[in-house]
């Protein structure tokens, strides 16, 4: 009995390379060379971190889409794919869990390209042979204009040129529950920033909404700063697509005064019922910010802010700075100095804290009389505000100058930009396209 090999090697140092593009509808024959079909796709098996490993094809046999094993191939980069066996199993292709269909899922489709933070389209694809094996290694995701480039007279791409990126700088959008839990704990999309990831669901279309937020579901802390970072309808468009419970569990990760425009945009009859499911400090502190009007700094303000008697040490201030976890970093950029009874008394930054002595009282380093607004202001007054006495942040008193809130300038920014900021293309780095070809 003798066995014929799938391929053959090839020589020392040599790479053998195949485009997707190139692949599809090439004929597809017996051992004896009589035709059988067509290919119609290329399969790869996902293997986490490494390159997704081409498994086989699909090829339309007498109209029936049937399964070609690899190794039942002669020679997968010849231009006709010959088997080697004189049978094929015209049992209807069936796709199984950790396949992905280069053509039907990611040809043609949008990935997101992880450096760029950006939704691309793949315009063909890159196979290479290593170590005997065809593995998926490069993307193009130029746009191909070649009547355009024709009538300009430049712009034309030669036959056959490509700019193939590397398949491991985008994160694929498949739409297979499949392949999803398989990507799932490796998914690049998650080394992108929330405000990144915002981005990216404002582009997306609904189908591209699901899995992306399905990965970032997986890291629940995650999900909770996307959300704080989403445009409002959109936010409140996703939110109210899940059940009070799951609403709930998002907005009791997020800023209290985010959660609280959150729940403020949900439909009436759902509002109380998502405040009742979440813990009971969160949702205190979500009505008590309901309460001020949105424009104003009390809408304005969060509720979560780094304070301590006037006669503690600067050195105390500094570790209960390192120690203030779940405050957010622009907060902590101050630190507030109140009495027995919750009154203002001072506020020290954190650098004039670094350079003070370490055992100085707070109430020594501190300013005493520092600018500060009621609930009531208007917003472009506290922006007013904070532009001419450079505040990072602004403490929000009451008429007994009673502490309730602190606003940052991120708060400030996001209130007085343009309506439609979210949606403007974001200016990139000088070095961003560095050494990522023409």
């Amino acid at each position: 009995m003798t066995t014929t090999p799938a391929a053959s090697a090839p020589q020392a140092g040599q790479v053998r390379t195949l485009h997707l593009s190139e692949l599809l509808k090439r004929a597809i024959t017996d051992r004896s060379g009589e035709s059988l079909g067509r290919l119609t796709d290329v399969i790869v098996r996902l293997r986490g971190s490494e390159l997704p490993l081409v498994i086989g094809g699909v090829a339309s046999v007498g109209g029936r889409e049937v399964f070609v094993p690899l190794e039942q191939v002669r020679s997968f980069d010849g231009e006709v794919l010959k088997l080697t066996s004189a049978e094929l199993d015209l049992r209807r292709f069936e796709r199984r869990p950790g396949e992905v269909l280069l053509r039907a899922d990611v040809l043609g489709h949008r990935l997101i390209d992880v450096e760029a933070a950006h939704l691309v389209r793949a315009a063909d694809l890159e196979l290479e042979q290593h170590d005997g094996e065809w593995v998926l290694t490069g993307v193009d995701t130029r746009r191909r204009r070649r009547w355009l480039g024709a009538l300009a007279g430049r712009g034309t791409p030669e036959p056959g040129q490509h700019w193939f990126r590397e398949w491991s700088r985008f994160e694929p959008l498949i739409g297979h529950t499949g392949s999803l839990t398989l990507r799932d704990p490796l998914a690049r999309i998650r080394r992108l920033k929330p405000a990144q990831i915002a981005d990216l669901l404002e582009d997306a279309s609904k189908a591209e909404e699901i899995e992306i937020l399905g990965h970032v579901h997986a890291d629940p802390e995650l999900e909770a700063d996307v959300f704080e970072e989403l445009d409002e309808d959109r936010a409140a468009r996703l939110l109210g697509a899940r059940t009070d419970a799951d609403i709930a569990e998002v907005l009791s990760r997020m800023r209290a005064d985010d959660a609280a425009d959150a729940v403020a945009e949900l439909p009436q009859q759902r509002r109380q019922a998502v405040l009742d499911l979440m813990p009971a400090g969160q949702r205190t502190k979500v009505l008590t910010l309901m309460g001020f009007n949105p424009t104003s700094a009390g809408g304005l303000m969060g509720v979560d802010f780094l304070a301590l008697s006037p006669g503690a040490a600067v050195r105390e201030a500094l570790a209960a700075v390192g120690q203030a976890h779940t405050l957010q970093p622009e907060a902590l950029t101050s630190v507030h100095v109140v009495d027995e009874s919750g009154r203002l008394s001072g506020v020290a930054k954190l650098v004039t804290l670094l350079q003070a002595d370490p055992d100085a009282p707070l109430e020594l380093v501190s300013d005493t009389d520092p600018v500060r607004v009621g609930p009531g202001t208007d917003v472009v007054d506290v922006a007013v505000l904070m532009s001419d006495y450079n505040l990072i942040t602004i403490p929000v008193v009451d008429e007994r100058r009673h502490m309730i809130g602190i606003i940052t300038v991120d708060d400030v920014l996001e209130a007085t930009l343009p309506a439609d900021w979210r949606r403007r293309e974001t200016a990139q780095p000088p070095d961003a396209h560095a050494g990522n070809g023409p």
